[in-house]
């Protein structure tokens, strides 16, 4: 099968999850979602709550939940939903109701009735990367995300920064803009634990 896959970052300032399922993948997907946007907007049903689960309940009193079965009625003023129980009939049920009303499903665990992966992010600031292997394998996933999690330092957000005050305060035309930056990037690559060597070029190129 192709990787037909077109990764997208979505706003979740203006987006409503459901989670269908109280036990531990829901817990998972929650605190996902949570590490994205602390304030996210989120709904969770489920006929039983795990003690873990019932912690992040407590822990973030905005996140709306209902101790019961899953109702149609659920899917209600939801942009996304994302099954995350051990009933791969009721998934299908919420697959069909889902798409009836045009919401996207997420389905743990069953590649065939997801409409979109959820994939390993990693998250340094304002730098996000999201790592999916086409549904084939969530273990490489978050092996390399740990392996980039490692790898790129915390300082990139601050490179990121500049970066953008730098590219606000240069003048001439786009081909001498992608000079400067290209001569920046080229010291990052050339050295990438010389922090400094960046800063002093910023400093220079301002004044």
């Amino acid at each position: 099968m192709s990787n037909t896959l077109f990764p997208i970052f979505l706003k979740t300032e203006h987006l409503r999850f459901l989670i269908v399922g109280g036990g531990n993948v829901g817990l998972e997907k929650a605190e996902t979602l949570l590490r994205q946007n602390p304030n996210i907007k989120i709904k969770v049903v489920s006929k039983n709550f795990g003690e873990k689960f019932k912690d992040l309940l407590n822990d973030h009193p905005h996140i709306q939940y209902f101790e019961k079965d899953f109702e149609e009625a659920d899917i209600n003023d939801i942009d996304i939903v994302i099954a995350a129980t051990d009933d791969k009939v009721l998934h299908q049920k919420i697959k069909y109701i889902s798409n009836s009303k045009n919401i996207l499903v997420n389905a743990a665990d069953q590649p065939d009735l997801c409409d979109f992966y959820l994939g390993s992010i990693i998250k340094k600031g304002n730098l996000k990367i999201a790592v999916s292997t086409n549904g084939k394998s969530p273990t490489i996933a978050k092996r390399l995300r740990e392996v980039l999690d490692g790898t790129i330092p915390e300082e990139i957000d601050d490179i990121l920064n500049n970066l953008e005050h730098l590219r606000t305060h240069l003048s001439g035309d786009f081909k001498n803009k992608l000079e400067v930056l290209n001569k920046i990037t080229k010291i990052l690559s050339d050295h990438p634990e010389n922090i400094e060597s960046y800063l002093a070029y910023i400093s220079q190129q301002e004044q």
